[in-house]
Parts: C-alpha cells; sequence; structure tokens
C-alpha cells in the first residue's frame, strides 16, 4: 500500500464535536479503534478511527474529556455503522462510552454468510476486492504513545477508508441471498454479549479443572475468584497478574494454614503482597456451612452417552442445516452442547437453546427432531 490517504487528526474538545457534527450528516459511517491490553483488565482506548464517505478522521483519545459528540454519533439511528470483526471493539464501546454503536452491521458476518468463511481477516477482504496488499508492519504498535509515526497512523486510516468499498461490494453480493435479516440478527446478537456484565458469583466455574473440586474446595474457589476479579477491576490489571489461575485452584485443592505453604505454587512478591488475604480467604470458606457451599460441577461430557449423541447431531447437521451455509456458521460445537444440556435439563420453552432461535429456528427444529427420533429408536 503505497498511497497516502490524508486525515484529520482530533485531539480537543471542540475538534471532536465539529467533527461529530459534520458526519452526522451522512448515512454511513466506517468505524476501528485501536487500543492496547496487554497487563491490564480492562483495554486502553489509543485512538478511534472514522470514515464517512467524505472525510477520515482520527481520534486521540488520550487528550479529550467530553465524549459526548461521539456517544451521540454512536447513537444515531440514521447513521449505519460499519465494522469488521468487531468484537473488542464493541468491549471499547461498552466500558468507555456505555453506548453500542446502533445500527451496526459487520462485515466478517457478512462475508460468512455469503460464503467466505466465518472469520475472514480484513486485509484478504481488501485485496480481494479493492486489489490492495495492506502493510500489517505496525499492527503491533504500542497506540498509547505519542507521537505515532506516519507508518502508524497509515494502517489506521486504512483500516476505515477501505471498510466502506469493501463494505458495499459485500452487500451487493449479500443482497442476492436471503441472509440480510440473518446477519442483523447475528451483529445484534454480538452486542448484546458484549453487554453482559460478568457474575462474578461465577468466575470459578471458569477456572481449568474446577470440576476437579468437591463442594468446599468448590466454595474457597469461589471466594477466591470473587476476590481476584474485584481486585482486577479495582486495580486495573490482568487477572493473571494479581494470582494466577492455577495458583488459586492449589490454594483451593490444598486449604493451606501459613503463607510458606504458598510459596510451593506462587511467586515470592504474590505471596507477599496477597498472602495473608488469601489463607483468610480459605478460612472463610472452610467455615461455610455444608447446607450453603456451592454444589460439585457436573460437566457435560460426563452425562452417559454425551459422545454418542454428539456424534449423532455433528452427522445430522449436513442434512438439516441450510444447504447454501457452512455448517459451523450454522452450528457451531458450543450450540450443540447447549442443545444437549437444554435436553438434559428438561426443554425449558422459555430458555430455548440458540439452535432453537432466531433465523436458526427451522433448520434447528428439523436437527431437534431427528435426534428425538433417534432418542426413541425410530432412525
Amino acid at each position: 500500500m503505497n498511497q497516502q490517504i490524508e486525515f484529520n487528526w482530533i485531539q480537543t474538545n471542540k475538534e471532536l464535536q465539529t467533527a461529530c457534527l459534520s458526519i452526522q450528516q451522512q448515512s454511513l459511517l466506517a468505524l476501528d479503534t485501536e487500543f492496547v491490553r496487554t497487563r491490564t483488565y480492562y483495554p486502553q482506548l489509543g485512538l478511534i478511527q472514522l470514515y464517512d464517505g467524505k472525510q477520515v478522521y482520527l481520534i486521540d483519545p488520550l487528550n479529550i474529556t467530553d465524549f459526548s459528540p461521539f456517544i451521540e454519533l454512536l447513537s444515531n439511528q440514521n447513521i449505519l455503522k460499519i465494522l469488521h470483526a468487531c468484537g473488542e471493539d464493541l468491549d471499547i464501546f461498552q466500558h468507555y462510552f456505555k453506548q453500542m454503536p446502533e445500527p451496526m452491521i459487520d462485515t466478517q458476518v457478512m462475508s460468512a454468510f455469503i460464503g467466505l468463511g466465518s472469520s475472514i481477516g480484513f486485509s484478504k477482504l481488501v485485496a480481494n476486492y479493492c486489489h490492495v496488499e495492506l502493510d500489517k508492519s505496525t499492527s503491533r504498535t504500542d497506540w498509547l504513545k505519542r507521537p505515532l509515526s506516519e507508518k502508524q497512523l497509515q494502517y489506521a486510516v486504512s483500516d476505515v477508508w477501505y471498510l466502506l468499498p469493501v463494505y458495499q461490494k459485500i452487500k451487493t453480493l449479500l443482497a442476492q441471498t436471503e441472509w440480510e435479516s440473518a446477519v442483523n440478527e447475528e451483529c445484534q446478537t454480538l452486542k448484546q454479549k458484549r453487554q453482559i456484565e460478568l457474575n462474578i458469583e461465577k468466575g470459578y466455574k471458569k477456572i481449568a479443572n474446577a470440576w476437579q473440586l468437591n463442594s468446599t474446595e468448590l466454595t474457597i474457589l469461589k471466594l477466591l475468584e470473587k476476590w481476584r476479579i474485584e481486585e482486577a477491576q479495582k486495580r486495573d490489571i490482568a487477572l493473571n497478574f494479581i494470582v494466577k489461575e492455577q495458583a488459586l485452584w492449589q490454594i483451593a485443592k490444598n486449604q493451606p494454614k501459613h503463607t510458606a505453604q504458598l510459596l510451593e505454587f506462587m511467586h515470592p512478591n504474590e505471596v507477599r503482597r496477597y498472602g495473608k488475604k488469601l489463607l483468610l480467604l480459605v478460612e472463610q470458606g472452610k467455615n461455610i456451612p455444608e447446607s450453603e457451599q456451592v454444589s460439585e460441577i457436573k460437566r457435560l461430557i460426563d452425562e452417559p452417552n454425551y459422545k454418542r449423541d454428539l456424534t449423532f447431531l455433528k452427522k445430522s447437521l449436513e442434512n438439516t442445516k441450510p444447504q447454501n451455509l457452512a455448517v459451523e456458521l450454522f452450528a457451531s460445537k458450543r450450540q450443540l452442547d447447549q442443545l444437549l444440556k437444554w435436553h438434559i435439563k428438561g426443554q425449558c420453552e422459555s430458555h430455548l437453546p440458540e439452535l432453537l432461535q432466531g433465523w436458526r429456528e427451522p433448520f434447528g427444529k428439523k436437527l431437534w427432531e431427528s435426534y428425538r427420533l433417534f432418542l426413541e429408536g425410530k432412525i
């Protein structure tokens, strides 16, 4: 990529307000962010890129104190926001601005529904539709450092400059399918999932091998992980820079009584800083009455006939999925597991699995009916 793309550098409240007022007149907006997330719990926003079809704007968030014009832009229902692989961008919008882009469409999701694969990269789309090879050598930039080089700035600019033409090409192809509403539904689901707040009371369930612990040990682990998350959020430090996950598991399993025992699986600095607190939580967990302890974790994989049933569902997908969509787009392993779990727990109609909702529903019902007949020994 040799073309130098002109852009407006926005670094004051007034400049942001002026830029956003200009963009409000347009109907499409390419949107991207650059951030750093190495040792922090929350992503650290380094740059916001906008392109409305007329002008590229690079917003430097480090000096701006009033983002209300940008938040208003995000919520403007008359402007379609276009992103690519937007998951982490949505985390930024939720954390910093408490506002998702509305309405929004993701070109990676669109690409999946026209047969380009479920996770195609932006550079491949640009090469395919714009015949331009993007220079990705600065993708590992520390976006919090200033000044940014011209090469780094051009990399950031390209992520929105080419997004509009890519979107227009894919939009034309998508319009020739029956999947436009499904794409919108998938994009809406992406936003909804990012808006679900972490339930720190259930954080312990995500720790590797938690299922191996008994009820008392899990109760201790629950207290330990809740404390770790709260500490990470308070100090904005990545979880494993507080205490490593495996160390929490060892503490819950071994229930040490002295800080010296913690040194067997923790760094001395961690023990010095958190040792007494961790031991206190261990004692607190041990003293919780048995009737109030958390239940042991039952894994789906340990259910009778799980492997048999999952194998059947996977084989049935080819005959039940939409014929012009990839299997993985219709049903991931997580979604198949969700269907099996729903069946095992009694098929609650108020908590349907994803395969029985939205655009997947008619195809999911065929899969479910096939599975039901299989369980009855009819096929």
